[in-house]
Parts: structure tokens; sequence; C-alpha cells
């Protein structure tokens, strides 16, 4: 396999005594110092997330501001239109907020634009509709809005009151709103907000509401409960993808125990859709319902999963789970198909040593589907990957980057050539003349390889220890679930054993004989090892060096060790 495996500084005096100050053990003190965690102050908090340490709403740039705005609409009995986004992350904090301004007294109407006829964010044709079938003054963008200066400057010259709550990055010059509520304009050094997804500034809003009405001592917030929103929270910051430490490992970790005893009708429909069992976690939020919220507003309009979120009753909600669950098969397909032609096209004209970027387009692509595409083609070469179908006439797609490569940025640089762009750092929308593609393509790959070495086109697998296979125990196992929720800015614990065997032959496993099963030992202790998609023919002969990721496998009450394989070479 071609990984770069870096192991990290092993610092076992100070971990020892981390272990021991805090109660851990000094293999898990090791792996928490590899997460910037390096004494009792920091890990105490990252173990134990606390809703009760949540920072103060209003720490939040134009946080007083918003509140004002919406506690004045709330006065007048104006009515407030939230204009949300088509993803998991646009979905539940139209949800929250709907829910909770309609919980608290103020007026309230909702709008998702169409992906396909009315494009990404705060569009001109996405407000003129939202406006024309509610007519007001008072429009809330909920996850978009930060670059939407044209729009946002008409909707100010015709009276309507703009509130933008977003954390997409903010364009330059700033968009005229009323109230820009958004992290990236803090401090880079308040971390515990600027991560923060749109769902999780919903719940800080809603908290800044609550404190404003107690203080104001108005009947109902005193006694107001924001925690039912907790799983809302759990599902939008899981599929977007954020950073799980900080604000949103508490949010998330409180959200997903939320999540797991919920009584919200279209959650409990899609989880029987999705034929989930047991505990809901990470990887069922982000590989099992988030898919399904997400499947209707890739393909049209995400109203389904919106209506499906807001069901009162299972009644309503059951149809609207297995239309979704329709759609997240429709749209598996047309996505297979298409990474099946990007990466076939790709296998023949990719020069690694030239290639840093890839930006691939066809005119037949389906747009609402490309940022999952480049997420697979990214997988294959390891390439910040730019995806594309025809829109009207232009170019309009996604792309997703590697570590190394702030592909927002680099769009920025690349402005001149682009209709509008916009994103974060590794993943990125935009759209671009047709006529500009191939230069766009050479600007691109011109500003990677000023940025990018090629080992870093390379990919990097972190490892926290080298260890021994006797090391690894249940009771060590369970240690390690501490670290849960795992995922993006908490990744889970890699480990690394040297000088291996084979104790028996391989056996391959799944529909096509894609996956296999080892039996690894030291001379002293056998564990069995999972290795997801083994190529044929790749598995060691001699003594071997094994990276893997530790996991407990619980099977009919019974609860086992399992390594899963992430990569290895010859000892």
């Amino acid at each position: 396999m071609n990984s770069r495996w870096m192991l990290a500084e092993q610092r076992p005096v100070v971990a020892e005594q981390l272990g021991r100050v805090t109660g851990v053990s000094s293999l898990l003190a090791q792996c928490l110092i590899n997460r910037g965690y390096t004494d009792s102050g920091t890990i105490q908090p990252f173990l134990q997330p606390r809703l009760k340490s949540l920072a103060d709403p209003f720490l939040i740039p134009n946080m007083d501001r918003a509140v004002r705005l919406l506690w004045a609409a709330r006065g007048r009995g104006e009515m407030v239109v939230i204009f949300g986004d088509y993803d998991v992350d646009g979905v539940t904090s139209t949800a929250l907020l709907v829910e909770f301004l309609t919980a608290l007294g103020w007026r309230v109407n909702w709008y998702l634009p169409h992906r396909m006829d009315e494009g990404y964010g705060l569009t001109r044709d996405g407000v003129e509709n939202c406006l024309k079938q509610f007519p007001s003054r008072f429009l809330l963008a909920v996850d978009c809005g930060s670059s939407a200066v044209e729009t946002i400057g008409l909707l100010r010259q015709q009276g309507v009151e703009v509130l933008v709550l977003d954390h997409h990055q903010v364009s330059d010059p700033a968009p005229d709103a009323s109230a820009l509520v958004n992290p990236q304009l803090g401090r880079a050094d308040q971390p515990s907000y600027r991560e923060l997804c749109s769902a999780g500034l919903a719940f800080k809003l809603a908290h800044a509401l609550v404190k404003h009405g107690r203080q104001l001592g108005i009947a109902g917030f005193e006694s107001f409960d924001l925690r039912p929103f907790l799983d809302l929270v759990a599902l939008g910051s899981i599929a977007d993808i954020v950073p799980l430490t900080g604000e949103n490992r508490i949010l998330v970790t409180a959200g997903l125990e939320r999540l797991n005893r919920t009584t919200r009708p279209g959650l409990l429909a899609l989880m029987q859709v999705a034929q989930i069992q047991g505990q809901i976690g990470v990887y069922e939020v982000g590989f099992q319902l988030g898919p399904r919220l997400n499947a209707a507003g890739r393909l049209e309009n995400a109203a389904e999963a919106l209506d499906l979120v807001l069901a009162d009753s299972m009644q309503k909600a059951a149809p609207l789970a297995k239309s979704l669950d329709l759609r997240n098969r429709e749209r598996q397909q047309i996505e297979r198909s298409i990474a099946d032609e990007a990466v076939a096209a790709l296998r023949k004209k990719f020069n690694p040593d030239l290639d840093y970027v890839i930006v691939e387009a066809r005119s037949h692509w389906h747009i609402g589907v490309v940022g999952i595409v480049a997420s697979r083609v990214l997988r294959e070469f390891y390439r910040p990957t730019i995806i594309l179908g025809d829109d009207e006439g232009q170019w309009r797609g996604s792309g997703r980057s590697i570590e190394g490569f702030d592909l927002a940025s680099a769009l920025r640089e690349c402005a001149g050539l682009l209709v509008r762009h916009g994103g974060h750092a590794m993943a990125a929308g935009l759209a671009c003349q047709v006529e500009n593609l191939d230069a766009f393509r050479s600007e691109l790959n011109d500003l990677a390889r000023r940025s990018l070495s090629l080992e870093q086109l390379q990919p990097l697998l972190k490892i926290d220890a080298e260890t021994t296979l006797s090391s690894i125990t249940l009771e060590r196992l369970e240690e390690f679930n501490r670290i849960e929720p795992v995922g993006q800015g908490n990744r889970a614990i890699n480990l690394m054993t040297s000088g291996v065997r084979l104790q028996r032959p391989p056996l391959r496993m799944g529909k096509s004989q894609q996956h296999a099963k080892l039996w690894v030992t030291d001379g002293r202790v056998v564990h069995e090892v999972v290795w997801w998609n083994a190529p044929p023919g790749s598995t060691p002969t001699g003594p071997f060096d094994l990276a893997f990721a530790p996991e407990i496998n619980e099977f009919n009450g019974r609860k086992t060790i399992q390594l899963k394989l992430l990569d290895w070479r010859p000892a």
C-alpha cells in the first residue's frame, strides 16, 4: 500500500505522569497528547464534555444585533421568513428555528431553494420566489448569505431587513445585511465557536433569545428547555463534517444522546427505512441518516426532508421517509454512474507528476451529486478534485480538497475566471463560463504546484503509538471509547505493531470476495484483522508491520477484539 506513515512523537514520561493525574492509561494519555490535550485542565473537559461548558452565545459576532432585530420583529408581529439551504445542515438549522421561534411567539414561514432551478445560496431567483410566496419585510437567511452581496443589497433597497446566520466564508466586501452572524468574523483565538456549522449557530441563536427573554421576564422563556433541539444539532454538525472539538464536541455528544432517545416521528421513520439497529453514532448519522435527508435536495428540492423533520405524527412521517429512501437509491445510482465514468476517463490520462488538481466536467453530469463524486475521485487519486456539470450553459459543481490545500482560498485567487464561488478549505462550490474551464484548470494547478509538495500528494496515515498485540485488550478498547465521538478534527485512534506474521491463511469475504479477514500473531497473542476492500494478491507473506484501528466487535451479545487494517508494510 502507499500511505505515508507518520508516527507521532512519543512522550512516554509525560504520558505516564499525565495518566496518573487524570486516571487514564499512559497509552490513552499519549493519544490525547497527540490531539493537543497536554494537561489535566484540557483533558478533563475533553473526556467529560458538558453543556454547562458552552460559551455565552453573545460572544459570537453580531449576535446581540440579531437578537434585537428578532425581538423587534416579534413585537410588531412581523412575519419572519426563514430562507434555508438544501443540505442536512440547512434543513436541520431551518427546522430548529421554525420550531423554536414558533413556540415562543414569532410568526414564521420557511423556504428552501430548488437546487436545479434557483441554484445555491441566497440567489436573486430564489429570494424573488420566496418573497412572492411569503411577502415579508424580514428575511432570515440560514446556512447561506455570507457572500450574497448583490442580492442582499437589492433587498435592503426594497426595505427588507436581512439577518444572515451562516458559517461559510464571508466575501470581501461583506454583504450589507442588517446583521451578519458568522463565526468567521470572530477572533482567531476563539476556537470555541469558530467551527460551528449553521445547526450549531441556530442553537446558539435560540440560546441567546432565551437568555434575553429571561432577562426581560417574559412568560414562557424562563422554563423553556432547549435540549430537545440537540438531536437536530448533532445531525447537522456530523453531516456537515465540522471538527468534533470544542463546542461542536459538546453539542454532538449531547445531541447523539438525545438522538438515541428522540421522539421525533420524522427521525424515527427515517431510522426505520435506514434499518438502523442499536446505538446511533457518527457513522449512522454520516452514512445512513444524513444521505437520506440530503437526497431530496441533491436531486431537486429539500422541502420533503424539512417536512419529514417537522412531521408531528408517524402517519405523516412514514411516507416521507420512504420517499427519501427511494430518492437516496436514485442518487446512489446516478452518483455511481458518474464516478465510474470520471475515474475511467482519468485513469487514461492522469499524470501524477503534473496533475496536482483534478478538474473534470461533462455536460450530462448531474450537478446535485458532483460533490460526492469529487470525494470518490479524490480517494482514488488523492488530489484536490473539482467535478462539474452543465447548468444552463455554464459549468457548475463542487470540489473536495486534501490536507494542505485551502480550496476556498485557491478559488478566490482564480475569481477572475469564475462566475461565483464559495465554501471551506476542504469543500467548495463554483460556477464558471464554458470557455474559461481550461484556463481555470491551468491556474488552479499552478497554485497547487506552488503550495503542495509531491510528498503531500501521498495519503498521510497518522499513527498515535507503536504497541504490542498483547496490550490490545477489551478493557483498553473500552477506555479508548472515551474519546468518542470521533470524526473530523478528532480522528479515531490509530496504532501500529511491528514484525507480526499471519497465523493462518486469509479468508476472503463479501458478495464479491472484496474484503479479507486475517489472523495475525506476534508469537504470543493472535488477533483478528479485517481488511476492507483488500486488493487481490496483496496479502503479506513474511514478517510485516501493521497499522490498524482497534475496534470492539459486538455480535450476539458477545464482545471481541477486532483490528481494522489501515496499511501494512514489510517488516
